[in-house]
């Protein structure tokens, strides 16, 4: 489990190679494992899936998300 960080980037140190869940600004969840991130909190998920309802629609792989899209992480 990751403890709560005091800095956004020390959660996503603790993050990397561990699966997350990613909500998107237009509703969309993507989980998958973290890979690396950028200092515009851009992350790299492998084996990544897009959820809606929860539940498995696609597999996507490896894929790039771009932080300006993100509405929130968690592990």
């Amino acid at each position: 489990m990751i403890k709560i960080a005091d800095r956004p980037f020390d959660f996503l140190d603790q993050a990397i190679d561990k699966q997350i869940l990613v909500h998107l600004k237009e509703g969309k969840e993507v989980r998958g494992k973290l890979q690396a991130f950028d200092q515009h909190m851009n992350l790299a998920l492998s084996n990544a899936t897009e959820l809606e309802n929860g539940e498995k629609k696609q597999k996507i792989g490896q894929v790039i998300l771009r932080g300006d899209n993100i509405f929130y992480i968690s592990t």
